[in-house]
């Protein structure tokens, strides 16, 4: 089998261990790959290990908008069978907010409307042309959160290849598999074949009961990331001054990204390359944004008050733009949310940890003029918040899922996996809230059902801590031991599709 791996920035380092592993058991003995950044690209192309038959660059597919006049024919056709273009463009960070390339809260395009559609344009082309020339028997992907990774994602789907994407769960140390992004298709047909077992006669019960008693009796988080990122306090985003940071910080994020700049002219023009003034015009003006810091913004948390809990999510991220698309504006849900509770109760809202040192004042003013909204303290336990909450609301985070464990009634806005278990609301549409809120402030959790899903999640997964091997852990050899059990159920997956095709 062939497979066509997208191999998006550093994960491109990952995915392609997983593809050495998926080749030495024999489940596919072909390889090309969709990647993002000229590094990931040279790193691929100068190993020895794997000989992908194709690579085609995100960054190379972006130059040709600039001499290809716009095709409204060709749109129009892509519109017709695709849907919406808006789509592919508002889930871009870099073409749609100018994101990742300036730090947040900048908020502008780079490019005009005319543009953004070429962007489509060439894109479009260049994934069709590649799926065309490669015939991949599968897709596998981590994310698919760009403007040419989602149309490689639906133009897959539209052909009939199967595509299968990875998903971390928020379970301690699991990562699970699925054919959708917006959903847990595996771990939903475990559950359905086991709804007429007994309890204790479903695989993988005992695993997901003593989790669940674990972590009712203390809640833990599920990444070891978590807690690395946790660094809320104002003085926290000034650690880089410690004589034993200062030097590395000093080299990595200033005279580094300017030796990268100059010396590397093909990576200069890629569009998705900081510029080095910009990154540290943005780094400086965010340092002083927080000398004076956000402490006499918070409000007092009273457990003795009836209350609902709305944590504030990490953006921009694909958890937004390609999951809660309607649900991007984090202020106007607050708002919709605080107009709906009943008489008497409050809206808590909490500050994502890794956001702290990047949201201006004037977004926690504005936060705290919509009436009944506290702004509590981000050292505040999450797990403190959700214990004491009427209810939950989230637009479609990880709080929600450890508020369904502890058996919270819970409201989300946005696609996610656990939106799949019953008792979670899930609000379509503004109107209809206050009588949703209604519905979940009486609902009753069912634990059964709970532990059927978790169940199959244990079952389908593989055991491991992705996000802390991918972003923390340096020795290489843990990587590929840990990447072998991820690559194992990989390849159940990948064999299934064969024996279906």
């Amino acid at each position: 089998m062939k497979g066509l791996f997208v191999l998006q920035r550093r994960f491109a380092y990952i995915g392609h261990e997983i593809a050495k592993n998926l080749r030495a058991q024999g489940v596919a003995d072909e390889f090309c790959g969709y990647v993002q950044l000229r590094d990931s690209y040279r790193f691929l192309k100068l190993q020895k290990e794997l000989d992908y038959t194709g690579l085609l660059l995100d960054e190379d597919v972006q130059k040709r908008y600039k001499v290809e006049p716009l095709d409204k024919a060709f749109l129009a056709k892509l519109e017709a069978k695709y849907g919406p273009l808006s789509r592919y463009i508002n889930v871009d960070r870099v073409v749609a907010h100018g994101q990742l390339l300036r730090e947040y809260p900048h908020d502008k395009s780079p490019y005009t409307k005319n543009e953004q559609l070429r962007l489509v344009q060439v894109f479009a082309k260049a994934v069709e042309d590649f799926l065309d020339t490669e015939r991949p028997d599968f897709v596998y992907g981590y994310i698919f959160g760009s403007m040419g990774t989602l149309l490689l994602y639906d133009m897959a789907k539209k052909r009939g290849i199967p595509v299968i994407t990875s998903i971390v769960p928020s379970t301690r140390n699991l990562v699970t598999f699925t054919e959708r992004y917006d959903r847990l298709t595996y771990v939903e047909r475990l559950v359905q074949e086991s709804k007429d077992k007994p309890l204790v006669e479903i695989s993988g019960y005992q695993n997901a009961r003593t989790f669940l008693e674990e972590f009712r009796n203390k809640p833990f988080v599920y990444t070891q990331v978590v807690l690395e990122r946790e660094n809320s306090n104002t003085w926290g985003q000034f650690a880089f001054l410690k004589p034993k940071n200062f030097f590395w910080s000093l080299y990595y994020n200033s005279v580094r990204i300017f030796i990268d700049w100059f010396r590397d002219s093909e990576r200069r023009s890629d569009y998705t390359t900081v510029n080095p003034f910009l990154h540290i015009y943005d780094r400086l003006k965010r340092k002083m944004r927080n000398l004076r810091g956000l402490e006499d913004l918070y409000d007092d948390f009273d457990t003795s008050k009836k209350y609902a809990f709305f944590p504030l999510q990490y953006e921009p991220e694909m958890s937004l733009l390609l999951l809660a698309p309607e649900a991007t504006d984090q202020l106007a849900v607050v708002e919709r949310i605080a107009h709906a509770l009943p008489d008497g109760m409050r809206l808590y809202v909490k500050e994502h940890p890794g956001m702290m040192s990047f949201r201006p004042r004037r977004y926690y003013r504005a936060l705290k003029k919509i009436p009944n909204v506290r702004l509590v303290d981000p050292a505040i336990k999450g797990f403190d918040l959700i214990r004491h909450a009427k209810l939950v609301t989230v637009i479609n985070g990880t709080p929600g899922w450890e508020a369904a464990l502890l058996g919270k009634p819970v409201i989300t806005f946005g696609d996610i996996f656990y939106n799949a278990l019953s008792f979670v609301g899930h609000s379509r549409a503004p109107d209809e809230l206050p009588a949703l809120i209604q519905k979940q402030l009486h609902v009753k959790t069912e634990d059964g059902e709970l532990l059927r899903f978790l169940a199959a999640l244990f079952e389908d997964s593989a055991t491991l801590d992705l996000m802390y091997l991918w972003e923390v852990e340096t020795d290489q050899e843990k990587k590929r031991i840990g990447l072998k059990s991820f690559a194992d159920v990989l390849a159940k997956k990948i064999s299934a599709l064969a024996k279906r095709s």
